[in-house]
């Protein structure tokens, strides 16, 4: 492994959990040089709902290339293009009531995020942003500005400005409290200038799986409606049916006004990124928002496959939703045998939360050893994280809770 010492930036992080080089990928494993399997809980933060190298995404996507399909062509019309949006419209926007018009922005979800934001701002005419604690929503300075997490935003080097920070909601909260909100927005003295949006993760991942409530967001929509701002939900992360419905936030009943997709949208793990918003904000110029890589067709094709394989019927959500609660169940039983331990999670998101400093970090290097990829996340890293492929099989699924619970045996031990 030198040459990554050598070559490769220090900027690198994911390598130094799991230093081992990874050779192959199938189904719920990844496979290092030497053969060696690994659960794969982490699913390459998101992108991979469906499994590694899935057959059913694969086989259109050789075909596509092998028949030497258009694979580069920014904002062109190409078929591959339009087989994705009929498919998006008919399986997922017009079942869900949704009239949304589609931007493809580049290959990112932090782009799909800066297209939001920048859209946001020219529809109303304002500059600040509303977004909350503990928030991610990317790492261009746009997106970095309405992220919660001050060591991402120090790596800024400039002011990150425009953006207010907000208490996102609270387990236990109820009535949902929006006091402070509520104060910002109307009050006398000491008040907001009106935000031109918010934006919200309805789980955030990377926050610590932190769960917002229906009615919190309810609440929150109700409110950016009665003072006419946007609301964004970035379902990068969540969204493409890790919390069960395809978009995290159909639980709490609302539409909201730009959506963010990326991550799982392109179906294989290839790059994909959309920006979704009601037409009448569609108020760009031709070319104002452009890139060169916003026209990925193989992406297309495997994100056009996806669809049709997995939402076509309620089977994958209904599995989800099964397979969610046997996670919540197990984690459930380990957060009540480790004094401080706290388990939170919706569909196939679960978070299991340690009150002793290092004790996750600790969980995650003992579940590697033992042949689990799990990631840690909140502002202290003190939440192993576990997002499990959508497809994972039944017994995939009791492998890896049971190599979790030797983790946090060993760890709390």
């Amino acid at each position: 492994m030198t040459i990554f010492a050598e070559r490769e930036s220090e900027v690198r992080s994911y390598c130094r959990k799991w230093p081992v080089v990874f050779d192959r990928g199938t189904g719920s494993w990844l496979y290092d040089e030497n053969g060696r399997p690994y659960l794969d809980f982490f699913t390459g933060a998101g992108a991979l709902n469906y499994g590694h190298n899935n057959p059913v995404l694969k086989e259109p996507v050789l075909e596509y290339l092998a028949t030497d399909g258009v694979v580069h062509s920014l904002d062109m019309y190409t078929v591959a293009k339009a087989e994705f949006l009929v498919a998006l419209d008919e399986l997922i926007l017009r079942p869900r009531g949704l009239d949304y018009k589609v931007q493809f922005p580049g290959p990112a979800g932090t782009i799909a995020v800066e297209a939001a934001l920048k859209l946001a701002r020219k529809v109303t005419g304002r500059t600040e942003v509303a977004c909350f604690t503990d928030g991610f929503h990317g790492m261009t300075l746009g997106s970095l500005a309405v992220t919660g997490n001050s060591f991402h935003r120090g790596g800024a080097g400039v002011p990150l400005t425009h953006a207010t920070r907000l208490p996102y909601d609270r387990p236990g909260d109820l009535p949902p409290d929006f006091a402070w909100f509520d104060q910002l927005l109307d009050g006398s003295s000491n008040s907001l200038d009106l935000p031109a949006a918010v934006i919200v993760e309805c789980v955030q991942g990377e926050g610590g799986i932190n769960i917002a409530s229906p009615a919190w967001l309810r609440g929150l929509a109700e409110r950016c409606r009665r003072h006419n701002i946007l609301l964004i939900v970035d379902d990068v992360q969540m969204g493409c049916g890790r919390t069960g419905p395809f978009f995290s936030f159909e639980v709490a009943g609302i539409q909201p006004d730009i959506v963010c997709l990326s991550k799982s949208i392109g179906g294989y793990g290839f790059p994909l990124a959309l920006t979704l918003f009601r037409p009448e904000l569609d108020v760009w110029a031709p070319g104002e928002h452009s890139g060169t890589f916003r026209g990925i067709n193989p992406a297309l094709v495997a994100g056009y496959a996806a669809l049709r394989a997995y939402w076509s019927d309620g089977n994958l959500e209904q599995r989800t939703a099964v397979n969610g609660a046997r996670v919540a169940t197990a984690l459930a039983g380990l957060a009540h045998a480790v004094p401080g331990a706290r388990a939170r999670g919706r569909g196939m998101a679960h978070g299991l939360e340690f009150e002793a400093p290092g004790v996750a970090l600790k969980v995650a290097a003992i579940a590697f050893d033992l042949g689990l990829l799990t990631e840690t996340a909140g502002p202290n890293d003190q939440v192993v994280k576990l997002m499990p492929p959508l497809t994972i099989s039944d017994d995939e699924l009791g492998h890896g809770l049971d190599l979790l619970s030797q983790a946090v045996r060993r760890a709390a031990s």
